[in-house]
């Protein structure tokens, strides 16, 4: 079976961490390694994995940071699993099965270098599933329909493509996917994950997006289509988080399983 490695990065989120190392801990099939970076300024996720007594698999790393994209590097570097997956604190596998199913997938196709599929997100006031296939003549639009925390690389890519820009707060993830988008990879429709609403790119938005067109015109040159679609998506979150927002959530997305 591939060996997979969790990695989670958290900053002073004790709760959201728990929910994560839960779901972890949940599956049938255990990782090969969870590796926690934890960057937090205070010592409450510190002295909680510490005394409570954590799996063999599980390896704890707590030192300051210089932001997300930092400890997702630390955590990459520390990794001895063929296939990492980056979990972040807050999000957590939709189910017991979600490592296992990974292990068959990339048993089953064993030439893809990554993979990802469906994942829940909350909108609209519900949690609505999302994620389609990559496609590389749509990645004007960003990450969203891919989804980074459904993305289960081989750390062979990380080599030869480079690890995350500490430039980029935010889309390091769609920057990272701009560098691997020629890469054979998977698409499952299995839902996956389920995506912490309180991530940093749901409460920054428009600065998630200037960073995206920001690698997107390194790629490619500027896309007026580009910049019409994320006014769309502007428009959108602003309606999703009115009352309207449950109404047009039933309209536009499939109920949730």
């Amino acid at each position: 079976m591939p060996a997979i490695s969790v990695i989670t990065v958290c900053f002073n989120n004790l709760t959201e961490l728990q929910k994560t190392i839960a779901s972890v801990d949940a599956q049938t099939e255990s990782p090969f390694e969870h590796i926690i970076i934890n960057g937090s300024t205070q010592k409450e996720i510190e002295n909680f994995l510490a005394a409570n007594t954590q799996p063999s698999y599980r390896k704890v790393i707590n030192e300051p940071d210089k932001g997300i994209s930092d400890a997702f590097n630390k955590g990459i570097a520390k990794a001895n699993g063929e296939i990492i997956h980056l979990l972040n604190s807050g999000d957590y596998y939709a189910d017991t099965d979600v490592l296992k199913h990974i292990s068959d997938c990339f048993l089953s196709h064993p030439k893809i270098q990554w993979l990802h599929g469906k994942y829940l997100q909350y909108r609209g006031g519900d949690w609505a599933p999302s994620g389609k296939p990559f496609e590389v003549e749509k990645l004007y639009r960003g990450i969203r329909q891919t989804a980074h925390p459904t993305m289960f690389v081989r750390k062979e890519l990380y080599a030869k493509y480079g690890n995350f820009n500490l430039n980029k707060k935010i889309a390091m993830d769609y920057d990272f996917l701009l560098r691997i988008r020629e890469e054979p990879f998977y698409f499952t429709p299995k839902i996956l994950v389920k995506f912490s609403p309180d991530g940093v790119s749901n409460q920054n938005i428009k600065a998630g997006l200037d960073e995206v067109a920001e690698s997107y015109k390194s790629a490619f040159g500027f896309s007026l289509q580009q910049q019409l679609w994320f006014l769309r998506i502007r428009l959108l979150d602003a309606l999703m988080k009115t009352s309207l927002g449950s109404v047009v959530r039933r309209i536009l997305l499939p109920p949730t399983p």
